[in-house]
Formats: structure tokens, sequence, C-alpha cells
């Protein structure tokens, strides 16, 4: 066993010698023109420093908390997107396991007979023969031109980017569900106007039947009134139908059984106008904005990847080292096999340098530098995207916050108008319709405040989800 430990000594020092080249370029991080910070002066809503990683506490509302946990914990994209990254997480494994040596362990039993009339038997002996072997055998590739290196460094850095992909999944989960959350409460509000309407409506109605049966009002007047509490109703029929639809989205975003879909009971908070109250747009944006969002992260480590698969095809152009060692014992006789003059080993090396392949390690390189080509398109795209982004969410901010001002100001307007309608109508200065286009504008500009207001909320997580708002670049895209 002296002799094992030599030739399992000697090919481990061999470990020394490998990757003392490693072909193909380094990787460099592409220079791109960005900003190094970005201006949020123009923005509207109360100036506030964020929790980046936490931002959706920032509205103070338990029932959205406790939406965004439930949808962490069972959300089927996030389920899936954890998969992946355990699938990426093995092949790296197994990618850095190529680059040391492996020992196998061999008990061999072999009984034989041989043909008594072939003729290789002298005579007399026996047909039947008996072998048992026990060794140990060890190969390794010396990394000589870094070909395991670069495949080590590309799983690494495909793991990599299946971490920051769930990252994507994450961020979009929590934006997604916190804007369905503003829809739901938006058209939680929608459907109690829309009640408040009808009520008023079937009021109106009520009346002008009197004074229709009076005769103070003629058959016209009666029915436009009749239509317009028709009307009342189809919108509060389109609420309950917007709000029970909201409420399934929601049930699947946080990963509700099939039964709890089909029947989805989401619990509520604040209402839209005390969500509102509480928006608030930081104060200053990051200038790691490139390192914070995983969709960048993404695509980097897939840039970085697809940089090392270059290395990993030119290393085909070089020889190949391979040691490999045996060492065990070797008898008929089973009884005899432990024995010191049953011993038995070998050591070797095989050198293999490629000749003639037909142009296919060239077709290896060129479709690797094409794939490089393709991840930094895809690379500068994300970040191009990024930025875009930001500018976006920031402007639909402010002009939602415009929108809103001049919305109120509307309601407030058209609620003097409507008043100064019903007096004239009244007292006979003018007709019925006269009014009812009052009713129509004034509801017509309180459901547009609300839906300004969702729009206003929903822009503000826009924002935060274009930073990597609810994703902790260090916490989950660190090496293992």
């Amino acid at each position: 066993m002296l002799k094992a430990k030599f030739i399992l000594t000697t090919m481990a020092a061999s470990l020394a010698l490998a990757g003392c080249a490693s072909v193909g370029p380094d990787y460099q991080r592409p220079a791109l023109d960005v900003p190094t910070s970005l201006s949020v002066a123009a923005a509207p809503g109360k100036s506030a420093t964020m929790d980046y990683m936490a931002w959706w506490k920032g509205f103070n509302d338990p029932v959205l908390n406790a939406l965004l946990d439930e949808a962490h914990a069972n959300n089927q994209d996030l389920l899936l997107a954890a998969g992946r990254v355990e699938e990426a997480r093995a092949l790296a494994v197994g990618a850095n396991s190529n680059r040391y040596p492996t020992v196998d362990a061999n008990i061999t039993p072999t009984k034989l007979r041989t043909s008594q009339h072939a003729g290789s038997l002298p005579p007399g002996a026996e047909p039947i023969s008996r072998d048992y072997k026990l060794g140990l055998s060890a190969s390794y590739e010396l990394d000589l031109w870094g070909k395991l290196a670069r495949a080590d460094e590309a799983a690494r850095a495909r793991l990599l980017a299946q971490e920051a992909n769930q990252g994507v999944v994450l961020t979009s989960l929590y934006s997604t569900l916190a804007q369905t959350y503003f829809s739901l409460r938006a058209s939680d509000a929608q459907l109690a106007l829309a009640d408040v309407t009808l009520k008023t409506r079937q009021e109106k109605l009520r009346l002008q039947k009197k004074l229709y049966a009076s005769g103070t009002i003629g058959e016209l007047d009666l029915h436009i009134a009749d239509s317009e509490e028709a009307a009342a109703e189809i919108s509060l029929a389109q609420a309950k139908q917007s709000v029970a639809n909201t409420e399934s989205a929601l049930a699947v975003l946080v990963g509700r059984s099939p039964s709890a879909i089909a029947k989805p009971v989401i619990a509520r908070g604040s209402d839209i106008d005390g969500l509102y109250q509480q928006l608030s747009v930081p104060a200053d944006l990051p200038s790691n904005l490139l390192e914070r969002r995983p969709d960048i992260v993404a695509a980097e480590q897939s840039l970085m990847a697809a940089n090392a698969d270059i290395g990993q095809a030119k290393a085909q152009y070089f020889p190949t080292l391979k040691l490999s060692s045996g060492v065990g014992y070797e008898s008929q006789s089973l009884k005899d096999l432990i024995n010191p003059a049953s011993m038995l080993w070998n050591i070797g090396a095989n050198l293999t340098q490629p000749v003639f392949r037909a142009g296919a390690i060239g077709a290896l390189v060129s479709g690797a530098e094409a794939r490089k080509t393709q991840a930094l398109a895809q690379y500068v795209q994300t970040v191009q995207g990024a930025f875009r982004d930001v500018h976006d969410a920031l402007n639909n901010a402010t002009a939602n916050e415009q929108i809103y001002t001049s919305g109120q100001h509307r309601v407030s307007a058209l609620k003097d108008s409507l008043r100064l309608a019903e007096l004239r109508y009244k007292n006979g200065y003018s007709s019925y319709l006269e009014v009812l286009n009052a009713q129509r504008d004034l509801w017509q500009a309180q459901v547009t405040v609300i839906d300004t207001q969702r729009a206003h909320l929903s822009a503000v997580v826009s924002l935060y989800k274009a930073v990597g708002g609810g994703w902790d670049a260090k916490q989950e895209v660190a090496a293992k």
C-alpha cells in the first residue's frame, strides 16, 4: 500500500501544474456611457429616504405586507425560479469536480472456461480458471490551458445568472402584487361610488315618476331618468366584475389553491385614499443602479459565461495530458488475494494533440464568439431598458401628480355645477338634460381621480422595481 500512497501523492502533486495557462479572453465589463446618478428633483409626492429592500412597508398597510409574505412563500413562479437555481448549482458543482482526480475502487471476480478443442490449453490443463482483482484506480487531466478552469468559470457565472433571474421574478412578483392590490382598492372605491350613484339615480327616478304622475314634467324627462338608472346599474355590475377578477388575480399571485382561487377571499387594508396619503417618492436614487437590478446582474453573468466559453473552445486546439494509475491485488485464489506477492500497480500518461478535426474546433470557437456577441447585445439592451424604466416611472409619477391635482379641482368645480344645474332645473330655467350632463361629468371626474390615484401608486412601485427594490444583490448573488 506504500506504492499506492506514492501514486496518489504523485497525482495530487501534479495539481500544482494545472492551470498554468488559461487561453481565451479574460472578462472585462463593457464600457457604457451611463449617468453617475439620477435626478429626482421633479418627482412628485413626499420625499423620503426609503428602504429599497422592503419598500412596500412604506405604505403602512399590514394586509399588503401579509399578502407579499404569502406570495414569497407560495408563488409558483418563484418556486420555479428557485428550482432553476438549484439545477444551475448542481451543474456548477459538476463542472468544478472535473478539475480534481477521480478515484475508483474495483472488485472484479472472474470465472472463465476455455475450450479444450481450441488448442490454447496445454495438455492436462484445467479448462476452468478463476481470477480475483481488488484495487484502486485513479485518473487526472492536467488543466494546462485552463479548459477546465474556464468551464468552471462559465458554470459559476450561469449559477449567478440564475440566482439573479430569481431576483427578477421576485421584484416582478412584489411590484405586480402591490399594483394589483392597488387596483383592487381602486376597484373597491369605484364600486362604492357606483353603488352611491345607483341609489341616487333610483331616488331621482322615484321623484321623476311622482312629478310625471302629477303632470309637472313630460315623458321625456321620465325616460331620461329611467335610462340613467339603468346606466348606473351597468356601472355597478362592471365594478363588481372588476373587483371579482382582481381578487382572483391576487389569489393566483399569492399562490393559493385552485379551490381558493375559484372562490377568492382577499382581506382589505387601507382604502385607496389612505394608501395615496402614504405615497412617498425616494429623496434620491442610488448611483449603483447597475449593481442592484437583478436583470442587469443576470445579463452580465451570462456575458461572463459566454466569454469563458470562448476559452473552453480555444483550449481544444492544444494538447490534452491525462495521468492514470492503479494499485491493488490479483490472484487466481481468493485466499491468496491479500498477499504481498499478489500486489500489482501501474502508472501512465496520455498526451493527445488534435491534428485534423475538419474544422470542428474552429466551428466551436466561432460559435462561442457569436454567443458572446449576442450576450453583449442583450447586456447593453438590458442596461438601456433599465434607464428607460427609471425615466418612464419618474415621468409617469410626475404626470399623475399633475393629473390628480387637476382632477381634484375639476371634481370640486363639477359639484358646484351640479348644485347650480339642479337649482336652475327646479326653478324652471333649464331642462333636465343640463342636470344629467352635470351628473355624468361629476361621476366621470370622480372615477378618473380614483384611477389616477391607482396609476400614481403603480408608477411609484414601478420606480422601486426599476432600481431593483425588494432584491438584495449582496445577499442573493454571492459566490458560493
